[in-house]
C-alpha cells in the first residue's frame, strides 16, 4: 500500500551518529526534511547540547536517560518544543524512538 511505512527495531540498520556510543537507524524520512529514528545509546554516553528547529518527540523503549532536566525510564515520553536546547545522558544502555520534523542544530 502506497505511503505506509513499516519497520522493526530488530531489523534496523544502525549507523554511527558521530558521537561515540550513539547510533541511529532511520525508520522514515519526513517530507519536512526531518525523520523518525531509533536511537541507541551506550551506558555512560553524553550527547552534546543541541536544539531541534521543528521540535522533538522522544519515547524511551528501553533504558534510562536524562534529557535536559528530565530523567526518563522505559515507557516515558518527552516533547521538546522547537528551538529548545538540551543535552542527553544515558544511565544505562538505552533505545529511544525519536520523531524530528526538522534536523538537529548543534552548537
Amino acid at each position: 500500500m502506497s505511503g505506509i511505512v513499516s519497520g522493526a527495531l530488530q531489523a534496523s540498520e544502525w549507523r554511527p551518529s558521530g558521537t561515540d556510543g550513539i547510533d541511529y537507524a532511520v525508520l522514515r524520512p519526513q517530507e519536512s526534511g526531518g525523520y523518525t529514528i531509533f536511537v541507541r545509546m551506550a551506558k555512560g554516553t553524553h550527547g552534546a547540547e543541541h536544539a531541534h528547529p521543528g521540535g522533538e518527540e522522544l519515547y524511551v523503549i528501553s533504558g534510562d536517560v536524562t534529557v535536559g532536566d528530565h530523567r526518563l525510564a522505559a515507557g516515558a515520553y518527552l516533547y521538546t518544543p522547537p528551538g529548545r536546547a538540551h543535552a542527553i545522558d544515558a544511565h544505562a544502555d538505552s533505545v529511544l524512538l525519536v520523531s524530528l520534523p526538522k534536523g538537529a542544530a548543534y552548537g
